[in-house]
């Protein structure tokens, strides 16, 4: 098992919320997807947010990213208020500070591996080398592939190397697993680890499944979009040693 246990509590704070709620009016519906959320979380923290689907994950995934808005309460990433900031303030957090991961890849077909990172590297202020993004993800004999001629594995690695060529801060992960088979997931795991620990970048993994959670920091259970409790794991297990 990993020694990079638990990280102080006075740690720099990466994100701040403050009662957060998101409510979606859907026909003559009003769906309360979040409930009032106060969270922290910190530099160079390995979070997991753990729920069954419709607990409000992706929501909360999408408001820290910049990608909605709460309909009350307050978000701060570091010192900016991102629940009153203007979309010009939103795209230049987006674009400098957060890398995404997704469920499913979001590749460019018609770009080999190395084209679709450079894609993101020309718009980026102090990117890494693409090839060096790619030799983190451990991919770097694919680099003139196609999204076509690879795994659904391999091209979930190539789309992380994306996320993280641009030098994010924080790096937001939506089921990075969840079309995968246990082998490749841990693989993948194995990737965001070493991301982790290598480039200090702030992971945060929403996920249902429960096996994910001995890998992390510290554990963020959200049910009917509320926060039910928060775990320290004071061992973390490394991918291959989690019980699937």
């Amino acid at each position: 098992m990993t020694n990079e246990n638990t990280l102080k509590s006075s740690g720099e704070k990466v994100f701040l919320t403050k009662g957060i709620t998101r409510t979606y009016q859907m026909g003559e519906v009003q769906v309360h997807a979040l409930r009032g959320i106060d969270l922290e979380l910190y530099a160079g923290e390995f979070s997991v947010i753990l729920g069954l689907s419709g607990s409000g994950k992706s929501t909360l995934l999408n408001i820290l990213g910049g990608l909605d808005i709460p309909t009350t309460g307050q978000v701060f990433y570091k010192e900016l208020e991102l629940s009153h900031a203007t979309e010009e303030q939103l795209t230049n957090y987006r674009r400098h500070h957060v890398g995404f991961v997704f469920q499913f890849y979001n590749l460019i077909p018609s770009l080999t591996a190395l084209e679709n990172i450079s894609v993101v590297t020309e718009i980026a202020d102090d990117p890494m080398k693409p090839e060096y993004a790619l030799e983190l993800v451990g991919l770097t004999d694919r680099m003139n592939h196609f999204p076509a001629q690879l795994s659904g594995g391999q091209q979930q690695r190539v789309a992380i190397a994306r996320a993280i060529a641009k030098n994010p801060a924080v790096l937001l992960c939506d089921e990075p697993t969840g079309a995968l088979d246990i082998e490749t997931g841990v693989t993948v795991l194995e990737t965001l680890n070493r991301v982790n620990q290598e480039l200090g970048t702030t992971i945060s993994v929403i996920t249902h499944n429960a096996s994910i959670s001995d890998m992390a920091h510290r554990v963020i259970y959200l049910n009917d979009g509320q926060i039910s409790s928060i775990k320290q794991n004071d061992i973390r297990k490394t991918p291959h040693e989690l019980s699937w």
